[in-house]
């Protein structure tokens, strides 16, 4: 009888001995498997707070047509130009829109250079590009204001352009056919093509902007002074009607022969 109560209380031990080690490890477990949760809880919770901290970039709005744009960005230097070297600003415009391809062309991108110009007797940067020629210097910038600085300094320092500086600052037209008939440019359309360009975008209000004078008392003043050539015009008959001379004529209009194009805009008086 003695013995059989020892064992039965050394199975009673060993018994709750087991139970009690099952049970401390299943509630282990439970307590790991809590403590991810809430460790994964707090990740994730601390990874959206990051989020929400970080900047939100502003949508910038930008012209689909890059005459337009590039008409944006420069448009304030091209009347500074106008201010201090007296170069019509729509001229300028229209200049960088054509020879630039509206700032996307080569030189414009890669040497800030919007006008085309070429080394001569610049010591400064430069970039080869194939133009009349293979690989021909071209002037480099280090941004594109130098660029328009330098196109003024071109036109103004050079002899030849020097009759382009006696037309009224605002008058687009005279120096479209002036630059032409200078030789600044080749294509016998350039005059047209710039023409165009400031009608169409409104280029001249920049000139206005600088000069006070309105399109309309332009316009008429134009009127006044000038002369649409038709057929049968030559300049001796358009002296004579005007009351001046052919070397008048020509001097105002940059001309250097007596050929006249039907439908070209002569200025037959000085204002």
């Amino acid at each position: 009888m003695r013995r059989v109560v020892i064992v039965v209380c050394i199975a009673l031990i060993v018994f709750s001995c087991g139970s009690k080690k099952r049970v401390t490890s299943k509630s282990s477990k439970k307590s790991n498997r809590t403590e991810r949760v809430v460790k994964k809880t707090e990740v994730k919770e601390t990874k959206v707070e990051t989020q929400t901290d970080l900047p939100v970039k502003e949508s910038v709005v930008v012209s689909s047509n890059p005459i337009e744009a590039y008409i944006e960005t420069y448009r304030d230097i091209a009347q500074e130009e106008m201010r201090l070297y007296h170069i019509p600003a729509s001229i300028t415009l229209a200049q960088g829109i054509l020879e630039s391809s509206s700032g996307r062309g080569r030189l414009s991108v890669e040497a800030n250079n919007h006008f085309g110009i070429k080394c001569h007797e610049w010591t400064g940067a430069r970039i080869y590009h194939d133009d009349d020629a293979d690989q021909e210097c071209f002037r480099k910038y280090n941004d594109p204001k130098y660029s328009y600085r330098d196109h003024s300094l071109f036109l103004k320092e050079r002899k030849r352009y020097y009759k382009l500086f006696e037309l009224e600052i605002d008058d687009y037209e005279g120096w479209a056919r002036g630059l032409k008939a200078a030789g600044y440019a080749t294509d016998r359309k350039y005059p047209d093509k710039l023409i165009s360009l400031i009608e169409r975008y409104e280029l001249y209000k920049y000139d206005e902007l600088v000069t006070g004078k309105t399109r309309v008392t332009r316009v008429n003043q134009s009127m006044e002074s000038s002369h649409r050539v038709v057929k049968g015009d030559t300049l001796y008959s358009l002296s004579k009607r005007y009351n001046t001379t052919v070397d008048d004529l020509k001097r105002l209009n940059n001309l250097t022969s007596n050929n006249l194009n039907i439908g070209d805009l002569l200025v037959v008086k000085s204002n």
